[in-house]
């Protein structure tokens, strides 16, 4: 267990900004890390989590951030040492996983000479011994095919291929402090507990002590010892991982625990910060009848979606004169939804959702069976059919930024859809139900005018909502609309998409990795595995009793807490 303290950050303030203009992040905040120990950090996005995980590493901007109290790490206050010392420590002494490692790496240099480098930089091995000690140390991560991943580029192997590939880099010189930053964020819940198995068996190998950030408190549960939850730049709870859990003292905390779907019983809505804040929620299960109740007026009318003997194939190049390779992405899937239903979708990345969706919305083509949508064969349509059916069939976006123009203002950006598909008289028409629906989904009228770097994740999604809801549509795609927010922003667009469906009448195809959400927000279960269907039925039924092997590696693969 912990030993003395090998970390001390004692009346840490951060601010960003000029001089007579500084905005403080980080309040006065103190916390010690001992050896051996691991410390998860919990809060939501803007928390200051990765605020201090930088301040400690000492990548913060010098120009903006303003730096006060004390970092002690082995009696080295690092908020004072010459950056050639610093540079000594970080990546030695102090490494660091980043949350997302496409990003952190560097797509024109190979996998393996990238961690190569820092081993020869602090180790001061020579390139064959360092080559030789990474090959290891891929082994030590799990990483298949060692050889062949140190010389592929990052944008060949898999998020969590990647993801081990950084565990490797920053393993390598054996540091006494690890910062795991968001570290398994969107990925499938069964790479998730590989990922978090491994770090804890290094942990357990190295004696290492290491700092834990995320979003989740039940993930944080599956590694720390200690836990501190942090709000608004603030600490506002400390204990141990059991303490938590089961003696919550904070309303924030509580409400961090509140917020995630309940495995075992589903409400008619997911309790919010906001809403336990102000004492305005009150938990209402749906009952087995009235979900009976629910499912015989669904399924008493004529499917809204047909889908049979589905087949996407795509063909890879193997060479000039070799065969090409055929990879079944979706394998003879049939299936149907009805008006009214949220059918859940969910598998692993590469079981093929994402394409069965694209396939559906004509995105991509299939190679071979039948999509009905109202009785209509999608497959034989024109392009200009297809087009007319756009405003019908809707998509919602796993991430909204890269889906809305950074160059227009959000009002522009819902307006031009409208126009596109003549909705409306005229454009103060469209204006005026634009302002409208942003009320609808929880924004004022101010948002009309902003551009989408000016909006949180939240409230990105919120867009991406609003400009689907803004066509009527009859068939809405959630392609893993939820998978990278913070675990109580996730419940309100949760939430709001059950509130649109109600008020709407609109059919979803709910697509993620994530069960515990799917089960949630489902009433039919669609399980995916290598482009086939696992198994399809009741999405509580198949919870409590699966059928497959592979949907109760999913489920058992889901952080449940303590």
């Amino acid at each position: 267990m912990a030993g003395k303290s090998i970390l001390d950050i004692d009346n840490l303030k951060i601010s960003f900004g000029k001089k007579k203009e500084l905005i403080e992040v980080i309040h006065s905040i103190s916390f010690t890390i001992s050896e051996n120990e691991v410390l998860g950090i919990v809060g939501e996005s803007g928390s200051g989590k990765s605020v201090t995980s930088m301040a400690i590493m000492g990548l913060l901007p010098k120009k903006s951030a303003k730096i006060t109290g004390d970092i002690i790490f082995e009696e080295k206050n690092l908020v004072h040492v010459k950056p050639k010392e610093l540079r000594g420590i970080r990546g030695n002494e102090i490494a660091m996983i980043f949350q997302e490692p496409m990003s952190a790496l560097n797509p024109s240099l190979r996998c393996g000479f990238q961690v190569s480098e820092i081993l020869q930089h602090h180790l001061k091995l020579n390139p064959s011994e360092a080559k030789k000690e990474t090959l290891q140390l891929f082994e030590k991560v799990k990483l298949p095919r060692p050889k062949e991943m140190y010389n592929s580029y990052p944008h060949q192997i898999s998020g969590g291929q990647m993801q081990r590939v950084m565990i490797a880099m920053a393993i390598g010189c054996k540091p006494k402090l690890l910062i795991a930053d968001e570290p398994t964020t969107a990925l499938d819940v069964t790479v998730q507990k590989e990922i978090l198995e491994l770090l804890r068996s290094l942990q357990k190998e190295t004696k290492m002590s290491m700092l834990f950030i995320s979003h989740d408190l039940s993930l944080v549960s599956e590694i720390a010892d200690r836990v501190i939850v942090m709000y608004q730049g603030n600490i506002v709870e400390e204990g141990t991982v059991f303490q938590i859990f089961k003696t919550p003292r904070h309303k924030y905390t509580k409400a961090l625990l509140a917020s995630r779907p309940n495995l075992d019983s589903r409400l008619e809505k997911l309790p919010t910060i906001a809403s336990l804040a102000d004492n305005s929620f009150s938990p209402k299960e749906v009952t087995a009848q009235q979900r009976a109740l629910r499912h015989k007026n669904i399924y008493t009318r004529i499917p809204l979606l047909e889908v049979k003997n589905l087949n996407k194939e795509y063909y890879s190049n193997a060479g000039l004169f070799k065969r090409k390779h055929v990879v079944r992405a979706v394998n003879d899937v049939s299936f149907s939804v009805f008006e009214g239903e949220t059918l859940g979708l969910v598998g692993e990345s590469g079981c093929g959702k994402s394409t069965l969706g694209k396939t559906i919305l004509q995105l991509e083509p299939a190679t071979k069976g039948s999509i009905k949508y109202k009785g209509r064969e999608l497959t034989k349509l024109s392009i200009k059919q297809i087009r007319s059916l756009r405003k019908d069939i809707q998509l919602i976006f796993q991430d909204p930024y890269s889906s809305l123009n950074p160059r227009l203002t959000i009002g522009n950006a819902l307006i031009e859809p409208m126009q596109v598909h003549g909705i409306e008289k005229n454009n103060k028409a469209r204006k005026r139900k634009v302002i409208e629906l942003l009320e609808r989904v929880g924004l004022d009228e101010s948002y009309f005018y902003r551009y989408p770097h000016e909006l949180s994740g939240g409230q990105r999604q919120r867009i991406g909502v609003a400009r689907t809801v803004i066509m009527s549509p009859k068939l809405v795609i959630c392609d893993e609309s939820v998978s990278a927010l913070d675990i109580s922003v996730q419940a309100q667009v949760l939430n709001l998409l059950n509130e649109l469906k109600d008020d709407f009448g609109f059919t979803y195809i709910f697509i993620s990795h994530d069960l515990a959400v799917v089960k949630y927000m489902s009433d039919q279960l669609l399980v995916m595995n290598n482009g086939s269907i696992e198994e399809i039925g009741d999405a509580d039924e198949i919870y409590a009793n699966p059928s497959s092997v592979y949907t109760k590696k999913l489920i058992d693969a889901i952080p449940k807490g303590i």
